[in-house]
């Protein structure tokens, strides 16, 4: 039986969503693609992005998403309706009209609209959605592109999860051998905030303690980075796993810029992220998700020494993949 989704109100979410097969079908104009659908919708929708990252066949999303607002103003909603899909597009014209017959737009189109705000599932499927259409119009291709549903962890809203959730997004090219510096990977946050983005640039100054976007983004680059005998680029990006594996067992310590290259798979599995008391707080809200013998949430995160952060899921086995 499928476990339900943890979903809590105004919370930070770590997305990813897989091709079927995990086939490669993404290319670059399609990773553009996927950038350019996301911004308008995130502003429809109010959600704020901290990050991102599209590969080949598969994309990263850390969002905030904002609690539910039933009191978005008329003139907001029709504002957000238009930027969104245009102003000749349906609901805009229906939601114009009624402002216009009756000073108000009616309860049905409200609620279609703000529908689609303030829930990581109707936000993703859109998301999804809105790229498929395109993206098999644009291959003349049809069928499904996405594999199962997509994933979600739940992640504390402090400075030390989103700054190791955020790094471990943006190291994606870097892990997968495509970049020795994932500033020079157009498709991710990073480079995007460092190119001048407003968006990504706030979502990640939201966590790191810096005032200014250039304090903070040399602050989030020597977490990106060792600093020691490695300057500006990685050397690690093809860490072997069973050495890794090997050298944790014997109790290396490995820093924490060297473990976000690995694939951590609590990072993107581990149902919630964050400190004891958060995913204990977790665990309360949600507990008849989980057997009557489970006593306390919070897991250690298994395979790499994040001491500070503890997970919901208790990965055994594979916790490097």
């Amino acid at each position: 039986m499928r476990r339900g989704r943890i979903k809590e109100a105004g919370a930070v979410y770590h997305c990813v969503s897989r091709t079927v097969g995990g086939q490669f079908l993404l290319d670059d104009l399609a990773k553009q693609r996927l950038v350019d659908l996301l911004f308008p919708l995130a502003q429809f929708c109010g959600v704020e992005i901290i990050t991102f990252c599209m590969m080949s066949n598969h994309f990263h999303l850390l969002i905030r998403i904002p609690p539910a607002d039933t009191c978005i103003p008329d003139s907001v909603l029709l504002l957000r309706a238009e930027r969104f899909y245009g102003i000749q597009a349906l609901l805009p014209s229906l939601a114009r009209a009624d402002l216009q017959r009756s000073g108000s737009i009616s309860s049905h189109i409200r609620l279609s609209l703000s529908s689609r705000m303030g829930d990581v599932s109707a936000f993703m499927k859109e998301f999804k959605q809105r790229f498929s259409r395109w993206f098999n119009r644009h291959s003349n291709r049809f069928g499904t592109l996405w594999a199962e549903r997509f994933s979600s962890t739940l992640v504390e809203d402090c400075s030390s999860a989103l700054q190791t959730v955020a790094s471990y997004i943006d190291l994606n090219p870097v892990r997968a051998g495509l970049v020795s510096d994932p500033k020079d990977y157009r498709f991710c946050g990073y480079s995007a905030a460092l190119t001048g983005n407003p968006v990504v640039r706030n979502g990640l100054m939201s966590f790191l303690s810096a005032r200014s976007w250039g304090a903070a983004a040399a602050q989030y680059r020597l977490n990106l980075f060792t600093t020691a005998g490695v300057a500006g680029h990685s050397d690690k990006q093809a860490l072997d796993k069973t050495a890794i594996r090997a050298e944790l067992a014997r109790g290396g310590r490995l820093s924490l810029p060297e473990i976000l290259r690995l694939r951590v798979r609590h990072l993107t599995a581990g149902v919630a992220i964050g400190s004891r008391d958060f995913v204990n707080q977790i665990f309360a809200h949600h507990r008849s998700h989980f057997g009557p013998k489970r006593l306390e949430g919070a897991r250690p995160i298994r395979g790499v020494p994040l001491p500070h952060l503890k997970t919901l899921r208790d990965l055994r086995v594979n916790a490097i993949g």
